[in-house]
């Protein structure tokens, strides 16, 4: 607790990204509680837990439509403490809210009650013990939430070294207030003030030689990578250090609705990225480390060229392409594309991590070959272009 509670008071609050919690059954807590409203007049208070206490016990009779003063006699029955000391409060530092809430087990068995049966109680009690991390979030970021929302994990290890820019803000979900801070604290928190009881733990450099250890097995084996960084250098070596751990790696590539999945866990002599990049493999890690370092930026568009092919590319990424640097300065990256990312993986690793899915492979989910405008083919086969 002290090692939280040390975040109030941290000089560097672009950082924070941990909720703190106090559990008023527990006298010292309470003080610390009482103590944080007397010296912040400005904290805004959220206090729902008796709705949400209606809801538990809502779920816990199921067969029996219960009138309010039944319900209120049932939650009664359930307290066996003062209201307020029920539960736990949140403390969220970023923006000074307060929130009181079931603690962690029944806020988890409200919060997944809707998942039941699409996920089993079974398979959710699995799935909380797994630990999934996500480097890159631009993209990553739609998956990390998506992950949390669905609960599909009890830890995400999140790594990104770049900060929220405006032109983000096409597919990224932020607030304008959150320019300028670490993607990976403004996803950290989002996370937080949906599901305090995800742990997560932020890598704010990036992954580095220094760091990629911690980030793959510190605190436990991850059970998936998710790679969605943009340097060459880091899809690499992630997936080299996935390989050398037997850990699956999954990616989506955000075009034609591409995924890419690699279980090293099941196939641990499967070459990275489908064989497309073997001369990378063959090196040793000093090697191959002082290879991509040296690597210009047409040789880095050639090795993402062989990885994910050209052939696979949309025409409007085609178009893209051809227009960096002269007419664009970005990898060109759409919400809806972002969306249907996070979606996407997120079914994926919940299968993986379930054993209902052992497969590697590449995968699309093409809107354009999906949704076809049965009207233009029509009229561009009769060559007819009159649309009236």
């Amino acid at each position: 607790m002290d090692k939280i509670n040390s975040s109030i008071n941290a000089p560097d609050h672009s950082m924070i990204y941990r909720p703190v919690y106090f559990r008023l059954i527990n006298p010292d807590e309470g003080e610390k509680l009482k103590n944080l409203i007397s010296n912040n007049p400005n904290l805004i208070i959220y206090d729902t837990i008796l709705s949400q206490l209606a809801e538990l016990i809502k779920l816990n009779n199921p067969q029996k439509r219960l009138t309010p003063e039944e319900s209120a006699e049932l939650i009664k029955l359930h307290l066996n403490t003062e209201t307020d000391k029920y539960g736990v409060w949140v403390y969220f530092p970023w923006s000074n809210k307060l929130v009181h809430t079931l603690d962690e087990q029944e806020f988890a068995q409200v919060r997944t009650s809707r998942n039941v049966y699409k996920i089993t109680p079974e398979e959710i009690n699995i799935l909380k013990h797994k630990k999934i991390g996500v480097i890159g979030l631009s993209v990553g970021q739609s998956i990390a939430l998506t992950l949390a929302m669905e609960r599909t994990c009890g830890e995400l290890r999140l790594a990104d070294f770049d900060e929220i820019e405006l032109s983000n803000m096409n597919r990224i979900k932020v607030n304008v207030q959150d320019l300028g801070l670490n993607k990976s604290i403004v996803a950290a928190r989002q996370i937080a003030e949906l599901d305090p009881f995800i742990n997560v733990v932020c890598f704010t450099k990036g992954i580095t030689a220094d760091n990629i250890d911690d980030f793959f097995t510190a605190g436990g084996k991850l059970d998936i990578l998710v790679e969605e960084c943009d340097g060459i250098d880091i899809k690499i070596l992630a997936r080299i250090k996935a390989k050398e751990l037997g850990i699956p790696v999954v990616m989506d590539t955000n075009d034609k609705g591409m995924l890419d999945v690699e279980r090293f866990d099941l196939e641990p002599g499967r070459p990275i990225f489908h064989g497309k990049v073997n001369e990378l493999e063959e090196l040793t890690t000093d090697q191959l480390t002082e290879k991509l370092n040296q690597l210009t930026i047409p040789e880095k568009i050639g090795y993402l060229a062989k990885i994910i092919g050209y052939e696979n590319l949309s025409e409007a990424m085609m178009r893209s392409v051809g227009e960096m640097n002269k007419t664009i300065v970005g990898w060109p990256q759409l919400a809806s594309a972002v969306t249907l990312g996070g979606a996407m993986i997120t079914d994926i690793s919940r299968r993986i991590l379930l054993k209902q899915f052992s497969s590697s492979g590449r995968y699309f989910v093409d809107f354009d070959n999906l949704f076809l405008d049965e009207f233009n083919t029509i009229t561009n086969i009769n060559g007819d272009n009159d649309t009236h």
